[in-house]
């Protein structure tokens, strides 16, 4: 599943080539992506101009003349710039054509996307925008209110920190990379820590979000950004796919759990359970 890294990496290569196009027509040939009506949504963005690709934690917004659409590509979702002669794939599910005889297509092999149009002006008005929590790479952070919500909590710090509504994006990869970084066991209670050590966490997640940023996500398994790039920082990681495999501070072996169900990687001597 893309990340913040992996977002922000198609937020920049999708400005990169899509500023200045108008849309001249839109299909969708599977309608469950688009939040509403299908007809609707076509016929709003029918002669509008892609301003700017912005971007909020995992979601993307394409800044339009009236409209913002707020798409969000879940497990596997990609955008491909192609050429109209070009022949479309069966997982390309949304097509925007434009004046200029591009098209921009919408790939996704899951069929877990969303696409939903917001009025310009009005994104936190979407329950989806307007629930989540600050970015955790925001140099702004309110690192007391993260720490209040943490703490009233029972649950894993790993659940915490994936739970979007507190942090947001963060996922599986980055979140396990951090607890690493800050000797945290996953699954140690959100009211165990403290303060001090909240705040470890964010600027630790701050640190590897930002590089990952830099290196252009993380490639791994099924997931490639927009044009088929791939990230860097895969090599980078210390602990996530790392099952048996050295720690690299002590090099006892990076063991795997569940936790809330999300497979998680760490270091059993590094990052023993207790209140911290």
């Amino acid at each position: 599943m893309p990340e913040l890294p992996e977002v922000e990496t198609v937020r920049r290569q999708l400005n990169d080539l899509l500023i200045g196009r108008k849309i001249v027509d839109v299909n969708v040939s599977y309608a469950p992506i688009i939040q509403g009506d299908v007809r609707m949504f076509q016929s709003r963005l029918i002669h509008q101009t892609i301003n700017r690709v912005n971007r909020y934690g995992k979601y993307l917004m394409f800044e339009l003349d009236d409209w913002t659409l707020v798409s969000h590509l879940r497990m596997e979702g990609k955008y491909y710039l192609k050429s109209s002669d070009d022949v479309l794939s069966k997982h390309e599910h949304v097509v925007f054509l434009f004046e200029d005889g591009y098209e921009l297509t919408y790939h996704d092999v899951r069929k877990f996307g969303t696409m939903e149009l917001v009025q310009k002006g009005f994104e936190k008005n979407l329950v989806s925008i307007n629930k989540l929590g600050p970015e955790v790479n925001d140099p702004m952070i309110d690192i007391k209110s993260i720490y209040q919500k943490i703490h009233r909590s029972s649950r894993p710090i790993k659940s915490l920190l994936l739970d979007q509504t507190i942090v947001c994006g963060l996922g599986n990869i980055y979140v396990d990379e951090t607890l690493f970084l800050t000797r945290i066991h996953p699954e140690t209670r959100g009211n165990r820590l403290t303060k001090k050590t909240v705040k470890a966490l964010i600027d630790n997640a701050r640190g590897v979000v930002n590089k990952a940023i830099g290196l252009g996500g993380t490639t791994i398994r099924s997931y490639h950004s927009t044009l088929g790039i791939d990230g860097l920082f895969q090599n980078e990681l210390y602990v996530h796919t790392k099952k048996d495999e050295p720690c690299p501070i002590c090099q006892t072996p990076i063991i795997k759990i569940r936790v809330g169900q999300r497979g998680t990687y760490f270091c059993p001597r590094c990052q023993k359970k207790g209140e911290r």
